[in-house]
């Protein structure tokens, strides 16, 4: 990620990547000493390029700052869309992918409908490209912060 774009992220998503990090420097300090073969060896670099990832996110994460409840879709938000080819609805937050969120999924705002979506309004209409070439029109039903969400959930 070499990116300078603010990350939306909740502050128990912040708290679960700095856990890891935590965790994954302790193993890399124990295990250094240790004789490596060629599995270590990868398992290692595996964990350094996941140290990378995580403190890249957490150098750009904006961490509980709930966007404005103004219902366009942006990073930190609850997004409920429609397939309209299918009728299909889905919700999901519009995040950072590799910080969990519960049973929430997660898509990126890099990702073709994160990219899409972005800055959309309630009912209104944006069109995704798929591996197929294909361009999938998708309409925005609801967009709500993250807290506010959660919430909207409970009651």
């Amino acid at each position: 990620m070499t990116t300078s774009q603010r990350i939306w992220m909740s502050p128990q998503a912040h708290e679960r990547l700095q856990d890891e990090l935590t965790t994954l420097r302790e193993l890399i300090a124990t295990e250094a000493a240790e004789d490596s073969d060629e599995n270590q060896v990868a398992i290692q670099r595996a964990r350094q390029a996941r140290i990378q990832h995580i403190h890249d996110i957490l150098l750009y994460a904006v961490v509980g700052e709930n966007p404005a409840d103004d219902g366009v879709a942006e990073p930190g938000m609850v997004l409920t869309v429609r397939y309209d080819q299918s009728g299909d609805t889905e919700t999901f937050l519009l995040g950072v992918r590799g910080a969990e969120y519960g049973d929430l999924e997660v898509y990126s705002m890099n990702s073709p409908l994160g990219e899409a979506i972005i800055g959309a309004r309630p009912g209104e209409q944006r069109h995704y490209s798929v591996p197929s070439g294909a361009a999938v029109p998708v309409t925005l039903l609801s967009a709500v912060p993250f807290g506010m969400h959660e919430v909207r959930t409970l009651t």
